[in-house]
């Protein structure tokens, strides 16, 4: 048998090419390798909440690379005492128990296991065009078929019903579910809001029915004008799930749970060897006391309903809808959006997309009204250019 040795290896071809290789980034801005710039609107879906290289997120990341960048959850660590304060500075006093994971989808996993050993019961209700993540667990409470098809079958046990459909729920529930898991906001699905009353209604037959919460907000979370979506809504999930921009760039997701869901997962039933590390709690920590102050998401609230505004003045016939809270927005075509996001991108604008027709623009919270401003430019002449 010959060996051939190789110089490098050839990714699995998972991911659609964008065409660039990015070298660095700072604030709202990306460089590729050729030294050309571009206005971030995607922020690594959503991951680089403070944008590149923010001066406070790297300096404690720095700072702890200096002391210890691994420790079991074993042990304890000041950098996860310390993200443990911040987190619990933003969050409702009924949640008050964590366990760390190292993405959305691992947090996701956690809060399905933690929702049947809690709660004795084996259904969880989903919702149609909802994305969770795409391990297993996730995939299954996940409806689109792109991403669950290859993989069948999924794990058993998971209803997906119509999303902002109250009546759908009630007929969903019964005494064998154990939780229903939903996205404030739907991202994926192309940022959709549910009417309001919505949540206040899933809380509502969650507690008639004794079936769990579980919110989703890995998308949503410090987004919407507000640390965490389900707050306009003035509910409390029993279980929340975090992640993206949680550590501004680095891999971190959580698990939230009130006491009564904690007091009944057994002792190492769930665990993760690099989850909890003290470098992304350190950046963690460093993040969310930035994103305590109330003005950032006032700040991000008003940007974004002026960008909304903005767009819907467009009036292109090509665009049937804008809609979005904070600076998680989504700009639904009567046509595939990808050769309009490709003519951003040629523009110097990255952008994401959301489904067939949509483009989903989720930028830092620093981004300024001239970056709106040539955002709305930019927006514009790709969606003519594309006719």
């Amino acid at each position: 048998m010959s060996h051939v040795l190789r110089e490098t290896l050839e990714l699995i071809p998972l991911h659609a090419d964008r065409g660039i290789s990015l070298e660095r980034g700072e604030a709202v801005h990306l460089w590729d390798s050729n030294g050309r710039r571009y206005l971030d609107l995607m922020s690594n879906y959503g991951v680089n909440i403070l944008g590149h290289r923010h001066p406070i997120v790297d300096a404690a990341i720095l700072a702890q690379l200096a002391r210890l960048t691994n420790a079991h959850q074993s042990f304890d660590t000041p950098a996860r005492r310390d993200f443990l304060k911040a987190l619990a500075a933003l969050l409702p006093p009924s949640l008050n128990r964590i366990s760390f994971a190292n993405s959305g989808a691992e947090a996701i996993e956690a809060a399905l296991k933690y929702a049947r050993v809690a709660s004795g019961r084996t259904a969880i209700v989903s919702m149609h065009r909802a994305y969770h993540g795409r391990t297993f667990g996730a995939l299954a409470a996940t409806a689109d078929a792109r991403y669950r098809d290859p993989y069948l079958p999924m794990p058993e046990g998971v209803r997906h019903i119509a999303y902002d459909d109250l009546e759908a729920l009630e007929a969903a529930l019964d005494a064998t579910v154990a939780a229903v898991i939903v996205e404030p906001i739907q991202g994926e699905a192309g940022i959709r809001l549910p009417r309001p009353g919505y949540l206040e209604g899933v809380r509502r037959l969650c507690d008639a029915h004794q079936a769990l919460l579980i919110l989703d907000e890995i998308q949503t979370g410090f987004r919407t004008g507000a640390p965490f979506a389900f707050s306009e809504a003035g509910i409390v999930p029993d279980i929340l799930c975090l992640s993206k921009g949680i550590a501004n760039g680095l891999p971190m997701g959580v698990t939230v749970t009130t006491e009564a869901v904690s007091a009944k997962i057994p002792k190492g039933s769930h665990g993760s060897t690099f989850a909890g590390n003290p470098l992304v709690c350190a950046a963690g920590a460093a993040t969310l006391r930035l994103l305590s102050d109330p003005s950032i998401h006032a700040r991000a609230r008003a940007l974004g309903d002026s960008l909304q505004t903005r767009l819907r003045g467009l009036a292109l016939p090509e665009v049937r809808e804008v809609r979005g809270r904070g600076l998680m927005i989504g700009l639904e075509l009567k046509r595939p959006a990808t050769p309009v996001i490709r003519a951003m991108q040629e523009a110097g604008v990255l952008a994401l997309p959301a489904g067939a027709t949509i483009i989903r623009i989720l930028p830092s919270l620093l981004l300024e009204e001239e970056h709106a401003n040539l955002a709305v430019e930019v927006i514009a002449r790709a969606i003519t250019a594309t006719r």
